[in-house]
């Protein structure tokens, strides 16, 4: 996508990068606890305690973080196969149609997380080995979500004058 247009600027896509650089971060901290436990367990026969707690719910904030920076830079998957001969506008508003369409479900997505880490927090959930409470990432998730749908909204007016 190289020839696509940068995000809209502003807030949101500074929130994007910020969530993107977090979870880069994320993924580079359980891949470095992930050698330290294996060599761990090479030399000590054990592994670093809740080393899979940690790494998975490592793992699910990272890909959680990506998103609003992928939906902000329109770097998802683009099949035009069958639009590549119709006007700009209408390509535009196909486009923004199906922008619209995510950053709905994206919203509604925020909006149920935001539930879970509600109820999470109240039940008092916790991982098994550490006990290290997980509503923090079913919020993470929402926030994340949230930033998603704001980054396709901000997507909407361009693609509509066939700018996207």
């Amino acid at each position: 996508m190289g020839d696509a247009p940068p995000p809209p600027p502003g807030a949101v896509a500074r929130l994007g990068g910020a969530l993107a650089l977090g979870g880069g971060a994320v993924l580079l901290g359980i891949a470095l606890l992930t050698c330290w436990s294996v060599a761990q367990r090479w030399l000590t026969s054990q592994p670093v305690p809740g080393d899979f707690e940690l790494v998975s719910l490592g793992s699910g904030v990272a890909v959680l973080a990506f998103l609003a920076w992928g939906t902000a830079r329109r770097a998802s998957i683009l099949v035009d196969s069958f639009t590549g001969w119709l006007p700009r506008r209408v390509v535009g508003a196909m486009d923004a149609f199906w922008m619209l369409v995510w950053a709905a479900t994206a919203a509604l997505l925020a909006e149920r997380l935001l539930q879970g880490a509600r109820e999470t927090l109240a039940s008092g959930t916790t991982t098994m080995v550490l006990a290290l409470s997980t509503w923090w990432a079913v919020g993470f998730g929402a926030l994340a979500f949230a930033a998603t749908a704001l980054a396709a909204f901000a997507w909407l007016p361009r693609l509509l004058r066939g700018e996207g």
